[in-house]
Parts: structure tokens; sequence; C-alpha cells
């Protein structure tokens, strides 16, 4: 773990896409485009399809205008998540740091976290079952499978950017071809579907499916997302920049979550024109749909294509969750863990709780736990979006882009209406948690934390309103700032080891060593032979290569000696990190000089993981030598 990375949101790729490289003209424009397609696999994943489905077998085409409410609204929070990355230049985490008090900060970063266990908790049983149906995997082994598409993230994180963001365009794509032939088998009515759009709800049972739409649209993690990949693209600070990117940012939002809203709105015309209409009015499961899918329209390919983009969708997912795990935790803790073990983190927060239940309660449980994890998203979601409204408010800090009067206006009605149902869900459960058992304690658990809850819910909306006269947190993950230059005290180096790798790099290397040597300075010369011998058996190695490392190094020390510079030569084997760290150990020495090119037998030390493994291993500066 680190507290020294970057204070930038995703450092690795911040602002490593210049649109102003481009040319003038849809080039440019395309530049901008990419981080809301990311944004819109949160609103296609497996979470969505339960409550499209339900509302479709259940209600026909009668709700399909709630899906196009659900997608203004997230259209609207998307849009200010855009520009409050753009203009402040931070995330929304980086954001709530600044704005809130640590003991708030904290909570605060538990629910994101929560949110994006429950997000990667769908997108795993999405994946599943998606294996499940395409290829009769059983549940348990298409879980566990899903673990290794941490590695794939992985290497196309080290891709850059714009190959991550290629790679999910591809996906969304495939589920988008794939429900675009489904509505060719099924042929629906496009005036029954024009009736949908007009706002009714038919019952109560409607009522609460269109909660369950709108709870499973919009996403609280991507709030955090947006924020930060926004940022990947290097924008001026001039008003026409500023508003040029702002435009952009929201055309982009605007075709990529219609793309999600276009997907969505297939799966419940699906199921309405399939299920409704042969009067199923209660097919709820994935798993009911696919098996009924292929016998009622009568190709096998439909139940198939179901099951492909179910995949996809569930594959493309997985990236969001990870990306604002690090976001998140970067933004609220100032804190970056290695990417492979906050993948692993990530995922085994959604797999643990899956294996444990499909072993002990069956597969029939899964689509219970979709709806859950759906609920946990749903009670998230107010905690977000209430910042980032006053983060775009913020005339102070967003000066001129800081949202007008009525975007303010509109913006609470939406905060409202989930707060709203957040509410009355929450009420509903806290009932039935209460009448449904006699134990005093569980009783007491539950008023607890719905009192918690409001209690949260309040001061997260009310707090930033008496900011005015209030010093902020600092935002820098570097907190520790130089008034002066004057009177700093300085550090001489009497010991200075030097990481050898017998090539053109070492006069660089030794180069820097003698610059910064004092009169009386030491310095030890290391060498890591790593011959087959040398790794086997250690310095009781004899080969050709381990006799030749020792008489360049020989050779090295008289020249040192030439110059009348004291100097001493170390052979290390094997772990040439661990070798190299237990020599300066052992030598004491003040400071580490290693390469970055050139290097032959030395092998990857001077390498970015190589080097952060052996910077952690030593307690002394390491000079990277280029």
């Amino acid at each position: 773990m680190s507290h020294e990375a970057a204070d930038k949101s995703l450092s690795d790729v911040h602002q490593s896409i210049d649109p102003s490289n481009k040319r003038k003209g849809w080039r440019r424009i395309l530049a901008f485009f990419g981080p809301a397609y990311l944004i819109s696999v949160g609103y296609m994943d497996p979470g969505n399809w339960a409550t499209d489905i339900a509302g479709g077998s259940a209600f026909g085409y009668s709700l399909i205008w709630v899906l196009l409410m659900s997608n203004l609204m997230a259209l609207l929070l998307q849009s200010l998540s855009a520009r409050l990355g753009i203009v402040q230049g931070r995330d929304l985490a980086q954001c709530n740091r600044y704005y809130y008090p640590r003991s708030i900060n904290f909570i605060l970063y538990i629910l994101a976290e929560l949110a994006i266990a429950a997000c990667d908790l769908a997108e795993v049983l999405g994946m599943a079952i998606g294996l499940y149906l395409l290829l009769d995997i059983p549940l348990l082994w298409g879980v566990s499978i899903s673990i290794l598409d941490t590695f794939l993230l992985l290497y196309l994180q080290r891709l850059g950017i714009r190959k991550l963001e290629a790679f999910i365009i591809a996906l969304v794509a495939i589920i988008g071809l794939c429900f675009w032939v489904e509505m060719m088998y099924v042929q629906p009515p496009l005036a029954d579907i024009a009736k949908g759009f007009v706002p009714h709800i038919p019952s109560k049972a409607a009522l609460y499916i269109a909660i369950g739409i709108i709870g499973a649209t919009v996403m609280p993690h991507n709030l955090y997302l947006h924020s930060a990949l926004v940022q990947t693209r290097k924008t001026g600070t001039d008003r026409k920049s500023i508003l040029q990117a702002i435009k952009y940012n929201v055309i982009d939002s605007a075709i990529a979550l219609n793309l999600a809203f276009f997907v969505n709105a297939a799966i419940l015309v699906l199921a309405a024109a399939v299920f409704y209409k042969a009067g199923l009015h209660e097919v709820a499961s994935m798993e009911e749909a696919h098996k009924l899918l292929s016998p009622m329209l009568g190709n096998k390919w439909s139940s198939h294509l179901f099951a492909i983009a179910l995949i996809a969708a569930g594959q493309s997912s997985t990236v969001t969750g990870t990306l604002a795990g690090q976001i998140v935790m970067e933004g609220y803790l100032q804190l970056r863990i290695n990417p492979l073990i906050r993948r692993l983190l990530t995922r085994l927060l959604a797999v643990i709780p899956a294996i444990i239940v499909i072993a002990y309660f069956g597969d029939k449980e899964v689509d219970s736990m979709l709806i859950f994890s759906q609920v946990i998203l749903s009670m998230q979601l107010a905690f977000a979006i209430i910042p980032l409204i006053h983060f775009v408010s913020d005339k102070v800090r967003m000066g001129e882009f800081a949202i007008g009067t009525k975007i303010k206006i509109l913006s609470w009605l939406v905060a409202s209406i989930i707060i709203a149902l957040n509410l009355w869900q929450l009420f509903e459960s806290g009932q039935d948690w209460i009448s449904g058992t006699d134990n005093w304690t569980i009783k007491a658990l539950t008023v607890l934390f719905v009192s918690g809850f409001i209690l949260l819910l309040l001061i997260t909306t009310f707090y930033p309103l008496f900011l005015k006269n209030r010093k902020q947190h600092n935002i820098n993950m570097h907190q520790h700032e130089l008034d002066s230059l004057d009177n700093m005290a300085t550090k001489s180096f009497t010991k200075i080891a030097l990481a050898l790798d017998f090539g053109i790099n070492d006069k660089e290397i030794i180069a820097y060593a003698i610059k910064l040597a004092e009169p009386d300075t030491k310095f030890t010369l290391i060498h890591i032979v790593e011959s087959a011998s040398a790794k086997a058996i250690g310095e009781e190695a004899q080969d050709h290569e381990t006799q030749e490392d020792q008489k360049i190094m020989e050779h090295y020390l008289s020249l040192f000696v030439a110059k009348g510079l004291k100097a001493e030569g170390k052979i290390g084997f094997k772990n040439r990190v661990k070798a190299i760290a237990q020599i300066v150990s052992e030598e004491q020495a003040d400071l580490l000089i290693v390469g970055s090119h050139g290097h032959h037998n030395l092998m990857d030390i001077i390498f970015g993981e190589t080097v952060n493994s052996l910077r952690h291993k030593v307690k002394i500066p390491v000079l990277i030598a280029q």
C-alpha cells in the first residue's frame, strides 16, 4: 500500500488523451467520446434484467415510460458528474473528502464500497447465469470462473484507456445486436409500444415494479466513475475549452445512455410480446425467460442470443465496479493498493456470498440475490446524488459553470423522488423485519438502523449548507506543504550503493554516484548473478557467467581505486530484489542508485513493478538513473 500516489483521479491515465491534437471536426468530437460508454454498461447490467422481465411479463408495455423517465434521470445525474470532474478537476469521492468531516466521509466510503460490491454481485450472478444457460455450466462453477476476468481487466488497463473503452463499446454492440435480432424475431406492435410511453400505473403491484426499475437503473458508483473518467481527456482551463468539454460529454452521455435505454426497453418489450401476450404474467427470472423464448418463438437462436447478451452484460459491467472501487478508495482514504489486489478484493466480496448462498440454498435463491443487490444499490444512491448536487451548485468553486436555478430545481426534484422511494422501501422493509420476529434485539437493531439511515441522510443534505465560514479539508493526498525553502537541512551521502547490470547503463549510475558523493563517501558496487546455476545453488555456483561477473566487478573496483575513491564489490545471487535489499541493509547505505535502460543480467529491476518492490524493501532514498 502507498500513501504517496498522485493526487489525480485514475492518475495512470489522467489527461492521457489530448483532443486538441486531433483535427477540427468529427475527429476532435470523437476524442471526447468514450467515458459514457463505460458508464452505460452499469445501466444495462444483469441487475436491470430481472425488473425489466418482471415488468414486461406482468404489465405488458405499460411501464416503458418508467424506463424512459429513469433514463432521463440518469442522463441528468451523469451530466452533473461529468461537469464536476471537468470544472473542478476532482472526482466525487475527492470532493466528499474536501467538504465533509472525516467521520462522515468514512461512513460514505463504506456505503460506496457496499454499492460496488452489490453491483459486482449482480454482474457475477449474471455472467454465471449466462454461462449456465448457454453452455450448461453449473452456477457454482460459473461464479468461480468469474474470478478470472480480474486478469482480463488488468491487461486491458495496461493497454490504455482508449483500448479499454473500445473493448466495452464492442461488448455493448454485442448486447445491442443480440436484442436487435430478438426484436426481428418478435416483431412487437409499434402502436402498443407507443402507448407504453404514456405515464400511468396499472396497479399497486406495478408501482412496486416501477420502483424496482428506477432503483436498478441509476447506479451510485457510476457517479463516482464518470467524474473521474472525464479527466482522462486533457482540457484547457479557458472558458471556451471547458464549455466545449462539457458540451461534448453531455452528447457522449446522451448517446451512450440512449443505447442503454434501448437494451432495457428491448428486454421489457421482449417479455411483454412473448410472455404477457401468452398470459404468462409471472415470469420473473432470467432462467424462465431463457427456457420459454425458444419454444414460444419457434427459434433456438432466440434463447442463445439472450444468453450471449447476458454474458456480455455481466462481463462489461465488471470494469465499472473495479475502476469505481479504485476511485472511492483513493478519493476517500488517500490510499492506493496494487490493482490486482484491489480487483480481487472487489470480486471476492461478490463471489464469496454468492458461493455460500448457492452451495447452501441451491440455484433457486439466485434471483433473490439479484434483487437484494439492487436494493442495496438503491439504498446507497441518495448518498452519492445529494453531495453531487451540492458540489455542482457551489458558485465559489464552480464559478460560472455552476448549474443554474432550473437545473438545480430539476436535480433536487430527481433527488427527492429517489429519496422518497428509498425511505418508502426502508420503512416497508423495517416493518417486515419487526413484525416477522419476536426477538427484541432484532427489533431494536432495526429501529437503530432506520434511525441511523435518516440521520446520515440529514447530515449529508444539510452539512454543506453551513460551510461558508468553515475551512475545508485538504483534498491533496500529499498533506505536507512547504512554506519556505530557507533553512532546509541537507543530508550528505557517506555510503552510496550502486545496483549495476554490467551494461551500457552503468556509466549513468556511476556518474550520478560520483556527483552526489562527498570526499569521504564509500561506494558499494552491487551485481546480481542470474545464471541458472546461480539461481539454483547461490554463491556456491562457479559457472562461466559467475566467474565473468566477478572479473568485471574487480575491473570496476580498480577504476574506482585509480580515481582515488573508496569502493567495495558485492556479488548477490538468486532473487535480485531481496539480494540487493539485503546488501544495502548490511552495508548501511544512505542512498541506492539503480538504472533504467540497457540492463542485461539484472533483468527487470529497473522497470515498474520491480522498482516499486525494491523501493519498499529498502528504507533509504532510491535514485533511478536514466
